[in-house]
C-alpha cells in the first residue's frame, strides 16, 4: 500500500526535513511525498480503493499499535493507497473533516507544521515495524 503524504507547505532544508528524509530511507513500504503551496495547487488523483487520514487537532489520540492496526487492516482489505493530508495553518475544513476515514491527533498540544511532518513519518515507519515484527518500536 502507497503511503502518501500530501502536505501544504514546502519544507525546503530544515531539520525536520532531514528527520522526514531519514524515515523515508527506513521505510519498506512505498511512500510519495506531495507538497502544495499554502493555497490552491493540484492534488494528485488517488490510487483506489483507497482511504484518506487528516491530521486535525480534533482528531483521534491513537497509540502506535493502535495505529499499525489501522494501517495492517487497510493494507489487508486491499487499499491501494493511503493519503495523509497535513493542511495549512487554518486547519481542515468540515467537509475535509466529515469526508475523512481518519482524524488523527499527536496529543492535545498544537504541533509546528513541519514537525508534525517528521512525526507522521516516523509514525508511518513505526507502523509498518510493527506490522512486520522488527524490534524498533520496543527498542527505540
Amino acid at each position: 500500500m502507497l503511503l502518501h503524504i500530501i502536505a501544504r507547505g514546502k519544507i525546503a532544508r530544515s531539520p525536520e526535513a532531514e528527520l522526514v528524509a531519514r524515515y523515508e530511507k527506513r521505510l519498506t513500504w512505498p511512500l510519495k511525498l506531495t507538497e502544495l503551496p499554502e493555497t490552491g495547487g493540484r492534488i494528485p488523483e488517488p490510487q483506489a480503493p483507497f482511504r484518506t487520514v487528516l491530521l486535525d487537532e480534533r482528531g483521534k489520540d491513537l497509540t502506535s499499535e493502535e495505529f499499525a492496526a489501522i494501517l495492517g487492516r487497510w493494507r489487508d482489505d486491499g487499499m491501494r493507497e493511503c493519503r495523509f493530508f497535513l493542511g495549512a495553518a487554518d486547519g481542515h475544513s468540515e467537509e475535509e473533516r466529515r469526508e475523512a476515514d481518519l482524524l488523527l491527533a499527536y496529543g492535545s498540544a498544537t504541533w509546528p507544521h513541519l514537525l508534525a511532518r517528521a512525526m507522521l513519518a516516523e509514525q508511518l515507519y513505526r507502523a509498518t515495524t510493527i506490522l512486520a515484527g522488527h524490534p524498533y518500536h520496543r527498542s527505540g
